[in-house]
């Protein structure tokens, strides 16, 4: 298991380049199953996720041919169906969340899937009901092997039809879009996801000769068709990341400039820290932070504390609320942080409590931070990363602590952000990697 001995207290100066959106790619990556054609994706990162799942894509016999740094093509024209039953491809994506989507791709090009319940984050309950029921929908047929943990669906025919999904699951809606792309007839969802992850699938899939309209709402309406084409399509920039850096910067008290951004597609994220009291500027496609030496949390019209909370897109992602959380411990005044989606997501607050952070943890959901306004740093401590998301806002604050960190199951933090320590090293961070 490797760690990061981090040496907090250094303020970071530069520039920074987000790297792909690995939610993005995760979803691009398995809509190349829908065709027989050459797709080529570019800004892809190099993060364990994305590789594990091109790995996973060469296995099953998917042509992957890398053209450059960040750009492959990939080409589904001999995919071995027999390998989908084998153990080796269950186990594989037992360990590998992403690993779902393949389900509504290869149902709709070839009429069956087996996949074993995908791991992941440990970050609370994962439902993946939205998934099948919108596949039943379309009609296909699943059946579920408990004692194994296998899920095994087919269809010898996918139907257009209308359908309001129970949540607006990200992943739930992506799979449901691409196996609506080669049913038969109309298909229309109704609280759709309709995140950028989901826009950005849309617009490639619409490039491969699928009819979807709706884009960037609520309400998809997907016309199929009988096959898609090849396309080039490129990846945009990691939300996550942007928030993290702009979280980061203002925790260091520190001046960066993030570098090509696609302010357009971040939503409410600058101004959720804007509530913080972070300044930060929007220059063409680059977010600029100065250094702030204090930040202050803003307060309801009538005085009361804030609050922020996740919620489906275009609210706030909640995939930044464990990095929110963190920054708010420096900031003056106080705010409920309140995890609606996952029930785990704020259980590494525990950790924070031991750097000297005044949070009370109220239930799974709901946390008070009472900033410290930088009148007392973090201690340095021993902690250990439980999810993606947690990994980089327990870096973030040892960053900004006094004295050493050590992390340790950083290659939870590998899954989701490409050669961090790297990139924070060249910014002025004291990071090393310990294996």
């Amino acid at each position: 298991m490797a760690s990061f001995v981090i040496e907090g207290g250094h303020r970071l100066h530069g520039e920074i380049v987000p790297q792909g959106a690995k939610n993005e790619v995760l979803q691009v990556l398995c809509a190349t199953l829908l065709t027989n054609g050459e797709v080529t994706i570019s800004n892809i990162p190099n993060i364990l996720d994305v590789n594990n799942l091109i790995q996973l894509l060469r296995d099953m016999g998917v042509k992957v041919a890398k053209q450059g740094v960040d750009t492959y093509t990939f080409q589904a024209d001999e995919v071995n169906l027999s390998y989908l039953e084998s153990e080796e491809f269950l186990t594989r994506c037992s360990k590998l969340r992403g690993s779902v989507m393949l389900v509504g791709p290869m149902v709709a090009r070839f009429g069956q899937a087996m996949i074993a319940k995908p791991g992941g984050d440990k970050i609370g309950r994962r439902r993946l009901d939205t998934h099948f029921f919108g596949l039943q929908k379309l009609g296909a047929a699943f059946d579920y092997n408990a004692a194994e943990s296998i899920f095994k669906i087919s269809a010898t025919h996918l139907k257009g039809t209308d359908m309001l999904l129970d949540e607006a699951s990200v992943t739930g809606t992506a799979n449901i879009i691409m196996a609506a792309v080669l049913a038969e007839g109309t298909t229309t969802i109704y609280n759709a996801a309709c995140e950028p992850y989901i826009q950005q699938l849309c617009r490639m899939l619409n490039r491969m000769g699928a009819r979807i309209s709706g884009i960037a709402s609520n309400l998809l309406t997907i016309e199929g068709v009988k096959e898609l084409k090849g396309c080039t399509h490129r990846i945009l920039p990691d939300m996550i990341e942007v928030g993290s850096f702009i979280g980061m910067a203002a925790m260091t008290g520190s001046e960066i400039t993030i570098k090509n951004v696609s302010y357009d597609n971040l939503g409410i994220i600058p101004d959720s820290f804007r509530r913080l009291g972070i300044r930060l500027e929007q220059r063409g496609d680059d977010i600029f932070v100065p250094r702030q030496d204090h930040y202050e949390i803003e307060s309801f019209i009538d005085g009361s504390i804030m609050t922020i909370a996740d919620a489906p897109w275009p609210g706030l992602t909640p995939d930044l609320l464990s990095v929110i959380l963190v920054v708010a411990t420096q900031a003056k005044g106080s705010v409920l942080i309140h995890q609606k989606m996952f029930e785990s997501r704020l259980f590494f607050v525990d950790k924070l409590i031991d750097m000297g952070a005044q949070i009370i943890l109220c239930d799974p959901h709901r946390a008070v931070v009472i900033g410290h306004d930088r009148n007392f740093r973090l201690r340095g401590g021993n902690m250990t990363s439980p999810d993606i998301r947690a990994g980089i806002a327990l870096l973030i604050a040892a960053l900004s602590a006094d004295g050493i960190s050590r992390i340790h199951n950083i290659e939870q933090i590998d899954r989701g952000y490409q050669n961090i320590e790297q990139r924070l090293t060249a910014l002025g961070a004291r990071i090393t990697r310990i294996e």
